[in-house]
């Protein structure tokens, strides 16, 4: 096979972070990445991971354990605050906690097309505030 390259086509990744199109058989594009980075984003702004396990058992599992659905819920009730209430720094500058959240729900739209999705260059723009973030389609939905 000298010359030749291979490409795979089977599934890599980990689970969370991992595109729905993914999992759908749908075509594959770099916007997989870009759900891949808001994932991570959403992480790094809220100061937790995008799934609580250890909560599965308890009595208290709630809307709270993956973090992408609660941060889209909290959003569309117009609440961001309830996903970070004793974080000082981020009350303090909410403006830039909720810009930074508002990019990564748009990196992680899977309806009604991952199209929607930003591309990296605008991901970065959008963090760097050169360009409107606007509100992501799902908040509507």
């Amino acid at each position: 096979m000298k010359g030749k390259t291979r490409t795979s086509t089977h599934v890599r990744g980990t689970m969370g972070y991992m595109a729905p199109e993914w999992l759908k058989n749908a075509p594959v594009t770099a916007k997989v990445d870009v759900y891949s980075y808001g994932v991570m984003l959403s992480e790094i702004v809220c100061c937790r991971r995008h799934i609580e396990l250890h909560r599965i058992e308890e009595a208290t599992a709630s809307d709270d354990m993956i973090l992408i659905d609660w941060v889209l819920c909290s959003a569309k009730d117009g609440n961001l605050g309830a996903v970070v209430p004793d974080d000082l720094e981020v009350l303090n500058d909410f403006t830039r906690f909720e810009r930074m959240t508002m990019v990564g729900l748009w990196c992680i739209c899977p309806n009604p097309n991952p199209t929607l999705r930003p591309s990296m260059k605008k991901v970065t723009q959008m963090l760097e505030g050169k360009v409107d973030i606007g509100v992501p389609p799902m908040i509507h939905a």
